[in-house]
């Protein structure tokens, strides 16, 4: 397993399905010389993700040989479809990089934390029910899709009282502004003031 050194650090945004997770956390790295682990899937691309983008699309077949291997630093299943962070991945983000972030499920979140405890910021994003909805179908998400995130929701919510930092996505500008401020008061917390 990769030792996390000094001012590393993961930022982690987990949260319902539709909450604009990974919107937010794009717009924030942009403020900062943050770089993104992008997981491991074995479900279909929906029509706007990219390969290697969002996602790395890979068969069962492949993510099992990966798993064998024991590329992941964590993986988990959810209806089905296996979800995976390459180990590799991170220890190159990091030789470049003291900060980097995922968009994880509350399994993967809690895993990676259970790992490396401080090093790991938890960021729940959510939104309520019908909003999460409505994003769903503006996406064009099938209502099969809907329907299967919606009954995690739920369970999803559950876990933000686990996170370190929550916030209720009603406009993305403002929140990624306030994650922003949150991340750079972990930042300050690393500076060493020495007075001569």
């Amino acid at each position: 397993m990769y030792q996390i050194k000094g001012k590393e650090k993961i930022f982690v945004y987990t949260g319902p399905d539709g909450s604009g997770r990974k919107t937010i956390a794009k717009m924030v790295a942009t403020a900062f010389d943050m770089e993104t682990i992008i997981s491991y899937t074995t479900r279909s691309p929906r029509h706007y993700e990219k390969n290697g983008e969002d996602y790395h699309f890979v068969s069962e077949e492949t993510f099992k040989q990966m798993e064998a291997q024991q590329e992941f630093l964590e993986s988990v299943e959810i209806d089905g479809i296996y979800y995976g962070i390459r180990e590799q991945d991170v220890v190159e983000s990091f030789k470049n990089h003291d900060l980097i972030y995922l968009t994880l499920n509350p399994e993967g979140a809690e895993k990676l934390k259970a790992m490396y405890g401080d090093h790991v910021v938890r960021i729940f994003v959510y939104a309520d029910r019908d909003t999460v909805v409505e994003r769903q179908r503006m996406r064009q998400d099938s209502e099969e899709d809907i329907q299967r995130h919606l009954s995690h929701y739920d369970e999803i919510m559950s876990y933000k009282n686990n996170c370190e930092h929550v916030f209720e996505n009603f406009d993305a500008p403002q929140v990624a502004y306030q994650i922003s401020e949150l991340i750079e008061s972990y930042l300050d917390r690393d500076l060493i003031v020495t007075d001569y």
